[in-house]
């Protein structure tokens, strides 16, 4: 900056030098009354040196003076001393005094600028005066202490700006009034203008520095409040080092989550503080690595290296920092905590791969484990087993207590099955009530065997929840691989196919799978689609057997059967395919297509002849069954009360309001309705109060063997007719084939009898030659004596008469008699008692009664139980297959 030397441009820029520390207007600005108590204070600090040195030059003046009799000089000093001492006595008390801090600065840099241009005209005035001594050592060292006075007094005074420039004013101000305002006076006003313009200049450096100060500062605190707000309330932290790696820095909650109670964490070395976290394989570098190498690192997963309060992790950067001069000065860095993060999503891997409920491995998961242990290279030599398990009356226990008393019954199975594996396998749930467990290594059936035998045993001991006893059951199926399946899709297909040949024969049991369960699926699949194909394609009809009054033998109506007519296979039996057609939704449709035919067929007969439809459990829940049977009726046109649904006992398996509903809108039709099967499936009675059934159909396997005595088929039928009879209902007997049958049938009371006696299923067609034939009456045949169903045998006998004994071969044989053969015997025999071994070492008692052509008929004298026929450990079906 350029200064002109012009008096009016000297004395402006005084002005403005003084103006800014003297003037009110300072105060505007909080960084400039900073600065100027700052200024004070150091003046606070340095001016009573500066006043005990201007005494101590002004006494010394005076007595030099009074030692050489210069009174004008010593007046002079004592003059000046007082001066001196009473304008820094003053500034002083200004500074210090408890009453002054109440007054603005700009207040006391007017008093100390006053007390400044006092002291440089006192000091100057000592100088004058010790020019008046005599020339010597005395004159010499008072100007010694003179300048030193001065240099003391500038130097306390730097500053405060505006006290030095009234210093120089001072010493000015005298050296006008000595030199009479000579060429020195001007020399002083040059250098006084030289001593202003610094000051100006110092002035602006100090405001721009103040300003800018002032504005680090603010920025300062704002950086301040915003690190401690995100520190607080976010997941962030910062942290510091020193050039050996010590943390200068740590925010604090970082510093409580380390748990370090004897050391804090500042001071302490970064690498003691913090490691790697050894479950990440992101980076092989550690933190100690490039505190060392001095480079930045970027999002390191790190752990506590002590133990912390809780499990804590942490992503963590840093970078070096160096000074102007390059030099090395530590670390500076940051950090997020990941230990939420972490929690979720271990929080997602335990959703994604266990099950929610047990905490066991879930279906994602047990695939993924079979998956990799079937990819093994050594999968060949090494066997995994996998067991199948499904809960059995689980289902009721939903329907009866709850979801809620459900749940918590999985939880303790769940628990029991855990300790049943141990450790020899992966257990997991598929979902609802099925689980599934992987054991490798284990393919001995025995073993695998007794460690399904255990598992059901363990799993089928009653639990309680909340005071509630509750028993189920367990089913398992069992697949090996590799012989049972080299993939997971084959073995979980196998385990599941033995699983549902266990559930069929009998639940609670296990069994392993065979290549005949899949020839059997593939079968049962085969047969799907033949259905399928058999609705579309004309396959069905319908068969009608008649059912006659017992009393006058008239034919009262028919039973419409289903047959299926395979185009390669011929006949398939209803047995067969109709529980697939249940299975595979089919039943429906077909069962309307049932409905229909029969009661189109059915109105070209008499009038007062009846058609029987079943209806299948499934049909029966379907709410538009009514609108079916009305539409049917309609386009049929016969009257309502010729159709009669039989209904079995399945429907009742869940009484509901449903239930009621359908049976009140079914009569609404005016239909007839026929329990099928009684006594065969739900065994409770309480439905005959509510179920507004017309019939009562005897289930055959009461009728077979009611006439053989010993038997108690006739008492059960007697009770059901009982029944029926004090409830209004109508009995039909079925499966009647023999005429000793139709007699007792009518002896106990039924009134309709149905089976092969009165003919076996035929075609509509022949039902109208059969109607206008007989006139309508039905004639009977078959045997006319039942006789006890007969094994096929072909096995040596010993036989004993009397005294006579020999060797025979059974024929066959029945629980009431057996035919031999490799005998001769004359009719004077008839009714001869022998003894026959049937069992090794054991003979029965029987009676002779025929022999003709080599062959005889022995009547045993007790019924015999067939099954001591069979071997232990051989099913009794294979003994009649023999």
């Amino acid at each position: 900056m350029r200064i002109r030397t012009t008096p009016l441009r000297a004395l402006r820029v005084a002005f403005v030098a003084l103006w800014i520390d003297l003037s009110p207007s300072a105060l505007a600005s909080e960084a400039h009354r900073d600065a100027l108590r700052r200024q004070l204070r150091l003046l606070s600090a340095t001016w009573p040196f500066a006043l005990v040195t201007t005494i101590v030059a002004s006494s010394l003046l005076a007595w030099t003076a009074s030692t050489l009799h210069a009174t004008g000089v010593m007046i002079a000093a004592i003059v000046a001393g007082l001066v001196l001492a009473i304008s820094g006595m003053l500034l002083i008390a200004t500074l210090r005094h408890t009453t002054s801090r109440r007054w603005q600065p700009h207040v006391k840099i007017r008093l100390a600028t006053l007390s400044a241009a006092l002291g440089g005209a006192s000091v100057l005035a000592l100088l004058f005066a010790t020019s008046l001594l005599p020339p010597g050592p005395a004159r010499m060292a008072n100007y010694v202490m003179t300048f030193a006075t001065m240099i003391v007094m500038i130097v306390a005074l730097y500053p405060v700006r505006a006290a030095s420039i009234g210093f120089g004013a001072g010493l000015l101000a005298t050296l006008g009034v000595q030199d009479r305002f000579g060429m020195g006076w001007w020399i002083g006003v040059g250098v006084l203008l030289m001593l202003t313009t610094v000051a100006y200049r110092l002035v602006l450096f100090e405001r721009s520095t103040v300003a800018q100060r002032d504005l680090d500062n603010a920025q300062g605190r704002m950086a301040t409040r915003l690190v401690a707000e995100f520190e607080t309330h976010s997941s962030g932290w910062f942290w510091q080092t020193n050039a050996e790696g010590e943390v200068t820095y740590l925010t604090s909650k970082v510093a409580l989550e380390l748990d370090l109670p004897d050391t804090p964490a500042i001071g302490e070395p970064l690498s003691q503080l913090f490691r790697m976290d050894g479950a990440l394989t992101e980076t092989e570098r550690t933190i100690a690595f490039h505190l060392s190498s001095r480079t930045a690192f970027s999002n390191y997963s790190v752990r506590p290296v002590s133990r912390a309060k809780l499990e804590r992790w942490w992503s963590m950067s840093g970078r070096p920092i160096f000074d102007e001069d390059g030099i090395f000065l530590g670390f500076v860095g940051s950090g997020t905590d990941l230990t939420e993060r972490r929690r979720a999503d271990a929080e997602i891997t335990r959703l994604a791969l266990f099950d929610g409920l047990t905490g066991l491995a879930n279906r994602q998961r047990l695939r993924l484990a079979l998956d990799q242990m079937l990819a093994q290279p050594a999968m060949s030599q090494r066997m995994i087993s996998l067991f199948l398990l499904d809960l059995d009356r689980f289902k009721s226990v939903n329907d009866t207590l709850g979801h809620q008393m459900g749940d918590a019954l999985l939880k303790q199975v769940a628990q029991r099955l855990q300790r049943a594996i141990g450790d020899a396998g992966l257990v997991g749930r598929l979902g609802g009530d099925e689980f599934q467990v992987i054991m490798p290594g284990h393919a001995d059936r025995d073993k695998l065997g007794e460690l399904a035998r255990r598992v059901i045993f363990d799993l089928s001991q009653p639990y309680s929840i909340e005071g509630s006893a509750i028993s189920i059951g367990c089913s398992i199926g069992v697949a090996v691989a590799p012989q049972d399946g080299a993939d997971s899709e084959t073995l979980i297909r196998n385990a599941d196919l033995a699983l549902y040949a266990a559930k069929g024969d009998g639940r609670g049991i296990h069994r392993f799978f065979r290549d005949e369960l899949l020839i059997g699926a593939q079968s049962k699949k085969q047969l799907e689609d033949d259905l399928r194909r058999a609705l579309v394609g004309n396959q069905f009809y319908l068969a009608y057997q008649p059912v006659v009054d017992t009393r006058s033998e008239r034919i009262v109506g028919y039973e419409a059967l289903l047959r299926w007519e395979h185009p390669t296979r011929g006949l398939v039996s209803p047995a067969e395919f109709i529980p697939v057609a249940e299975d595979c939704g089919l039943i429906e449709s077909i069962g309307e297509w049932v409905l229909r035919t029969a009661c189109s067929e059915a109105a070209g007969w008499p009038g007062d002849v009846r058609v029987a439809v079943n209806v299948s459990p499934i049909q029966f829940a379907n709410p538009v069954l009514p609108s079916l049977v009305t539409s049917a009726l309609a386009k049929s046109g016969i009257a309502p009360h010729r159709l009669e649904l039989e209904i079995t006992e399945g429907v009742f398996l869940d009484e509901s309001a449903a239930s009621e509903q359908m049976f009140k809108t079914l009569k609404g039709c005016g239909v007839r309705l026929a329990l099928d099967d009684f006594g065969t499936g739900y065994s409770s009675l309480g439905y005959l109060k509510k179920a507004p059934f017309d019939k009562i159909k005897i289930d055959q396997s009461f009728v077979k063997g009611a006439t053989i005595a010993g038997n108690r088929n006739a008492a059960i039928i007697r009770a059901i007719v009982s029944l029926a009879d004090a409830l209004g209902m109508d009995t039909t007997a079925e499966g009647v084939e023999n005429h000793d049958e139709i007699t007792l049938i009518r002896d106990l009371g039924c009134s309709h009898i149905q089976g092969y006696v009165y003919g076996k299923p035929t075609r509509a067609a022949d039902v109208l030659l059969q109607l206008e034939v007989g006139g309508g009456m039905a004639t009977a045949s078959g045997y006319q004596i039942t006789r006890n169903p007969r094994t096929a045998m072909l096995r040596n006998a010993r036989i004993e008469a009397g005294a006579a004994s020999g060797d025979v071969r059974i024929r066959n044989i029945s629980s009431t008699g057996v035919m031999i053969e490799g005998i001769e015997v004359d009719e004077a025999s008839i009714d001869l008692d022998v003894l026959i071994e049937l069992i090794e070492d054991q003979m029965f008692p029987a009676k002779l009664r025929w022999a003709s052509d080599g062959r005889a008929g022995l009547e045993f004298a007790e019924t015999f139980n067939l099954e001591r026929l069979t071997p232990p450990g051989v099913p009794q079906a294979a003994r009649k297959a023999g």
